[in-house]
């Protein structure tokens, strides 16, 4: 009992909850740009496939820098790490309330995206590093959650703000950016690398087996099935927005509202899919999640109604964040202690590469075909991903 007692006061440590607050405070800007996108198309005259290429372009970047960021976050540990994508984030969203320009715009949420590389090799090898494999994925869940209210946040703030209040993009920059300092402040006061279930992490299962080299045929099965879902959802989350006003004719308020629904009710999936990995597994718990999102999302193709559709779409999003806390317990197991950083740096990349590949795809498709197309691409890649999950990656 007294084990248990401490095991449970660590998953209330000041190290989770910083983790948890400053993942929030950088993800806040990622939704904003796909549910502005029909109001930068009218101000830039900018079509499908030039929206296409500036959703891509900082994801690419995000790849570029992604493998050295990792390295660079073992070297130096993550409370350095985290204070300078908080820095970065802030830069990127004061320039973003200044543009005046596709090209400047750009460049600020290729900073504000960049935030995010260095951000969560840092975050997720330190909440890794402080939990021992039974505690590990709970502790990821509730990580976990600040990331999904943070990414709800963006679209909620255009919906607000933008929808009902008629306030403009740029004033939305601006305000999100001054919580930051906040986030600054709680990592000065955070203890760099301490375990804080008092020194006694498990061994991780390399630990336990001996070294190997941290591309091992698993490592690369689960960065496919990841590379994979990323994909399909980018092809998905960039456009849905657009689809719900141009196919649904809704509002940009409401159709905003709708796309930060589907991360919002995520900042409670993913605590509980963490519980639930611990109980079940994680492999089977991401299976029976992902099956079921899957599911949902096919559905919602062939309804017209428009508050079905949201329904389903939002279950859809749900049953995905499900999973988060899992597939990063995995990569914990996966990685070795001393390359957790350059491990989930690997683990993001596929969502780097892929977000760039699949915007630019997505917008050739929509402009060609329309935007449901996208939807039935996107639903078979999500298939093959499950099958490679299922019977091409191996947990211990």
């Amino acid at each position: 009992m007294e084990n248990g007692k401490k095991k449970f006061a660590s998953i209330l440590s000041y190290g989770l909850i910083v983790m948890t607050v400053t993942h929030t405070l950088t993800h806040v800007f990622g939704g904003i740009h796909p549910a502005i996108f029909s109001i930068l198309r009218e101000e830039f005259s900018l079509s499908l496939q030039q929206l296409g290429i500036i959703a891509a372009i900082p994801p690419l970047l995000q790849a570029l820098f992604a493998i050295p960021i990792g390295l660079l976050s073992d070297r130096v540990g993550s409370k350095k790490m985290v204070l300078l994508s908080l820095l970065v984030a802030m830069l990127g969203a004061i320039l973003a309330s200044q543009t005046t320009s596709p090209l400047m715009f750009i460049v600020a949420i290729s900073l504000v995206y960049l935030n995010t590389t260095i951000y969560h090799p840092a975050s997720y090898s330190f909440t890794a590093k402080i939990f021992n494999d039974e505690n590990r994925p709970k502790a990821l869940g509730l990580h976990g959650a600040g990331g999904t209210l943070g990414h709800a946040m963006g679209p909620l703030s255009v919906s607000i703000l933008i929808g009902l209040l008629a306030w403009e993009w740029r004033q939305v920059y601006l305000l999100l950016a001054a919580p930051l300092l906040i986030g600054v402040i709680m990592v000065l006061f955070l203890k760099e690398e301490i375990s804080e279930n008092g020194g006694e992490e498990e061994p991780t299962v390399e630990v336990e087996t001996g070294a190997k080299s941290i591309l091992s045929l698993n490592m690369i099965m689960f960065l496919t099935y990841s590379a994979l879902r990323m994909m399909a959802g980018s092809m998905i989350s960039n456009f849905i927005v657009l689809y719900l006003q141009d196919v649904k004719h809704l509002n940009i308020a409401a159709a905003s509202f709708i796309f930060s629904g589907t991360m919002l009710l995520g900042f409670i999936a993913a605590p509980v899919g963490g519980f639930m990995a611990v109980r079940f597994g994680e492999k089977k718990w991401i299976l029976a999640s992902f099956s079921l999102g899957c599911l949902l999302f096919a559905t919602s193709i062939f309804i017209k109604d428009v508050t079905i559709f949201a329904i389903l779409y939002i279950g859809y999003g749900f049953c995905n964040t499900l999973g988060m806390a899992a597939r990063s317990s995995i990569m914990a197991r996966l990685s070795p202690s001393g390359q957790r950083g350059l491990g989930y740096a690997l683990f993001f990349l596929p969502g780097s590469i892929m977000g760039a590949v699949a915007p630019v795809l997505a917008g050739l498709v929509a402009e060609a075909f329309g935007f449901t197309t996208i939807f039935y691409i996107s639903l078979g890649i999500y298939t093959i991903a499950l099958l490679i999950l299922k019977f091409m990656v191996k947990i211990d």
